[in-house]
Order: structure tokens, then sequence, then C-alpha cells
């Protein structure tokens, strides 16, 4: 079992985007500002309510859905 805290879902908030904690900040969010290069220290001085293991959780969470294997449907005969 995968822990995700402090990753949680509401399908009334968000759409049920993964976000952080209660907070309005999703998960997908957080990963654009890293792959766009700001350090962990910057997004937390632009989010101050953000804390150094909300970034390290949301870069866990997509490393696991990244590792996750598709199985796509079989293709009907036309």
């Amino acid at each position: 079992m995968v822990d995700l805290d402090p990753i949680i879902f509401d399908p009334g908030i968000m759409g049920g985007r993964a976000r952080i904690r209660a907070l309005r900040i999703s998960v997908a969010l957080i990963l654009n500002l890293v792959a766009n290069g700001m350090s962990t220290e910057e997004i937390i001085q632009a989010y101050l309510y953000l804390e150094p293991d909300d970034i390290e959780q949301a870069l866990f969470y997509a490393a696991y859905l990244a590792d996750e294997s598709i199985h796509g449907l079989k293709k009907l005969p036309a």
C-alpha cells in the first residue's frame, strides 16, 4: 500500500484532482513549478502555506503514477 499523505482527493473540490492537504494547491501545479525550474525553497516562498514535505510527496506521487502499468483494451475487429 502506498502512503499518499498529505495528498488527498475529493470529487467535490477541484474536480477531484490530487491536491495537497486541505489546500487548493494541486499536485499538478507543484509538478509544473518543479518542471519549470523552481526549487523547493522558491515554491515555499511563493506559497507560504506549503511545507518541504508537500513538495516531496507531490514528486513521490508523480513517480508512483509514472511507474504504473497501463493495460490497453484489445482492438475490436472492424
